[in-house]
């Protein structure tokens, strides 16, 4: 495989186009040259004026020029070389056969520089001129080292004129053929610049080419409405923007020379209600001067946007909070007189006070259970409440967890034996140590423990395992009951969420849930339900409350700590 040429346009032809005028002219030069030299020689040769060696080394003149010709099939440094390669041989050939400076062919020895000018096109030209001059030089060297080795050849003074007029000729042209393609080069440059110039313009923005420091070299497009390009390219980027916002620009300008895209967003100097939107990456390689091209378009409908948004978000935690703290103080008011219903009620229940009537026997019994009942509630939406609104405070403490979570299971094991549900309680036959609220593991016992029961049917069971894995405290309460749906299960979790159908949901308010993951969270830890509809529901609450019980030290010893004691 070719590699693809290093050449310029008007240089060069590129595959499947059409020759360009500088190439088409190299390759007419190279023709010409070849003509001519067939027309000198024969006409040398009919007047007697050159004849031996010499006639050998005009003819090798010949080859360099037909040589010239392969530039119209492929083209490129490597061709090029060659070429002038062949004209360095060629010159040395009718040097060494003509005798030198002193010889008929003196005027040849010129010819590798001209065609270094000739085949060298704008990029290559100078070093393929010196290697040329470098040619012409050891062309001459050996002509003179042949003319002493075999002695001077006889002067023909209009032969070698005659040569030596061609070989200056040839030179005139090859450096108008020069200066005409380095000409197309500059013409097609331009075009080029233009085109590019116009695509810039085109783009959305204003286009900013500048130095590290901010100021512009170059700018196109269209600035955004808070931007002065007069400002920008007289006193550079910087100057335009709000001095706050300059250690962000000036960063990101840092980040674009380190090879990153740098983005910021900034507030004009002269227009502090509006926003400019940078887009900056480095441009030209590690070792030239350091530049950075940004793109600069109007951010402010974005910023405006993400204002309104952010009041809209202020306002709705405002009212968040403001509902919480009402949630929290009406559930404290509503306390007091609900405990005084239910005293009266319950002193009412035990005839403290002498017999009742059956019926207001009835009515006794009844404010009595819904009264204790609204008093749960009003105790569960306060404790939301308060966590809601980051005032529940966990009193932590060391004790064994089983103590809180049988005295759970105590409270619900009648109303389990009442609807026929068996309760199971699979506790260890050691200590499980904690560091945590007891009231918070009560009550988190105590809501999963309600819930199993109260959504499984006559027959079915609860099963509540306590253990530790580490420094996590696992408890998990396992049911057979009527199960949650899969749609269900991420919203459970939440205040006043609940799953299943009308007559289910009337069963409960949606806290207990919400309850258990927020005192578990607040322990460190997490809550997580597996539901199977129709089957059951297992709930895990697992906390890194842990703690290590040291073993007793033996009598009349020292006390042996493990070396991974912490």
């Amino acid at each position: 495989m070719t590699p693809a040429p290093d050449h310029t346009p008007g240089d060069v032809a590129r595959p499947g186009q059409r020759l360009f005028e500088g190439q088409s002219a190299v390759v007419a030069w190279h023709g010409c040259w070849a003509a001519a030299v067939v027309v000198a020689t024969i006409a040398a040769l009919w007047l007697d004026r050159l004849s031996g060696p010499a006639a050998f080394g005009a003819l090798a003149m010949i080859a360099p020029g037909l040589g010239g010709l392969a530039l119209l099939n492929r083209d490129g440094p490597g061709e090029r070389s060659l070429v002038l390669m062949g004209w360095t041989l060629a010159t040395l050939a009718s040097q060494v056969l003509s005798g030198g400076l002193s010889g008929a062919l003196v005027g040849f020895a010129i010819m590798p520089f001209v065609a270094g000018l000739a085949v060298g096109g704008p990029r290559h030209g100078v070093r393929l001129a010196q290697a040329g001059a470098g040619g012409s030089a050891v062309a001459v060297a050996a002509g003179q080292l042949s003319a002493w080795w075999i002695g001077p050849p006889e002067p023909r003074d209009i032969t070698a004129a005659l040569f030596a007029l061609l070989a200056a000729g040839a030179a005139v042209l090859a450096v108008r053929l020069s200066w005409r393609v380095r000409e197309q080069v500059l013409v097609q440059a331009e075009r080029e610049a233009r085109r590019v110039r116009a695509f810039l313009d085109a783009l959305p923005g204003l286009t900013l080419v500048m130095e590290p420091t901010g100021r512009i070299v170059a700018d196109y497009g269209t600035p955004p409405p808070a931007l002065d390009l007069a400002a920008l390219r007289a006193q550079g980027l910087i100057a335009a923007i709000h001095a706050p916002d300059r250690p962000a620009v000036l960063s990101a300008i840092d980040a674009a020379l380190a090879g990153q895209e740098g983005r910021v967003r900034f507030a004009p100097r002269q227009a502090l209600d509006r926003r400019v939107s940078l887009a900056i990456r480095r441009i030209g390689d590690a070792h030239a001067a350091p530049l950075v091209v940004a793109q600069a378009l109007d951010a402010t409908r974005e910023f405006a946007v993400e204002v309104g948004l952010e009041a809209a978000r202020a306002e709705a935690e405002a009212r968040d909070t403001g509902k919480t703290r009402f949630l929290a103080n009406m559930s404290h008011e509503l306390r007091t007189p609900l405990n005084a219903v239910i005293g009266f009620s319950d002193a009412m229940r035990q005839r403290l006070f002498g017999p009742l009537p059956v019926r207001y026997a009835d009515y006794a019994d009844s404010i009595h259970q819904a009264g204790g009942h609204l008093l749960e509630l009003i105790g569960d939406v306060l404790d939301v409440a308060k966590i809601e609104a980051e005032r529940y405070e966990l009193s932590r403490e060391v004790f064994d967890a089983r103590d809180a979570v049988s005295a759970a299971v105590a409270l619900v094991r009648v109303t389990a034996s009442d609807k026929g549900v068996i309760l199971n309680s699979l506790l260890p036959d050691d200590a499980l140590m904690v560091d945590a609220d007891r009231r918070a593991l009560k009550q988190i016992t105590l809501n999963l423990l309600s819930n199993a029961i109260k959504f499984t049917p006559s027959g079915g069971s609860v099963t509540l395992t306590l253990e530790t894995i580490g420094p996590y405290l696992e408890l998990v309460v396992a049911d057979t009951g009527v199960g949650i749906a899969k749609k269900d299960l991420k919203r459970l979790g939440r205040p006043f969420e609940q799953a299943g159908a009308s007559d289910q949901k009337a069963q409960g308010t949606g806290l207990g849930l919400s309850l258990v993951r927020a005192l578990s969270e607040l322990h460190g830890g997490r809550m997580s339900l597996d539901s199977t509809l129709g089957e059951g529901t297992a709930v895990t609450v697992r906390m890194p409350v842990a703690r290590a019980e040291r073993p007793a030290p033996p009598e009349g010893g020292a006390e042996i700590v493990p070396l991974n004691a912490g």
